[in-house]
């Protein structure tokens, strides 16, 4: 007899045990929702000389940026923009995030870029121009991500495999 009452008491206080359990969970859900729902503010990450800084990638060109406020002058490894990128259609290429962001000459722009050829360079440019605009004005965020300049071009050249002329391409075959 005394054993039936303790392990009758026993499942009593088991699913008592359990439904606390559940009603904390609910608890615990409410209050996950309620952090959920307010998103996470950027802040601005600014230098003590005023300036932001990202690094851009494309290809194998790495571009380090410092962004200011200013005439919107660039320079591109102590060049000018002109200078360095001479031809027009690169020099669209990074001046895409400022026309997309509807800052043009409003940001002057230094920038130390190495590797991969001028197309690449240009990209990892445009890359770390974006990414330095999103730091120094938060609020740019979201048109530049609309634009995917916020995302990092992974495309690479594949490389050559052995038995092969190049990455894909075979030697001429000869059936006789």
């Amino acid at each position: 007899m005394a054993t039936t009452r303790k392990t009758s008491s026993l499942t009593g206080i088991k699913t008592a045990v359990k439904e606390q359990a559940k009603e904390q969970k609910k608890e615990e859900a409410v209050v996950a929702v309620d952090v959920a729902e307010e998103a996470p503010k950027h802040e601005k990450k600014v230098d003590k000389f005023g300036r932001a800084y990202a690094t851009g990638k494309r290809k194998n060109a790495i571009a380090r940026v410092w962004l200011k406020p200013g005439s919107g002058k660039i320079t591109v490894n102590g060049r000018a923009v002109e200078v360095y990128f001479a031809r027009p259609v690169l020099q669209m290429i990074v001046n895409q995030p400022f026309a997309v962001a509807d800052r043009a000459n409003q940001f002057d722009v230094e920038v130390n870029v190495v590797g991969g050829g001028l197309s690449g360079q240009a990209g990892a440019v445009k890359h770390g121009i974006s990414k330095a605009l999103t730091y120094f004005e938060p609020d740019l965020r979201a048109p530049l991500k609309v634009a995917k300049f916020l995302r990092r071009d992974a495309r690479v050249v594949e490389r050559k495999k052995y038995g092969r002329v190049k990455a894909r391409k075979r030697f001429q075959f000869s059936k006789r």
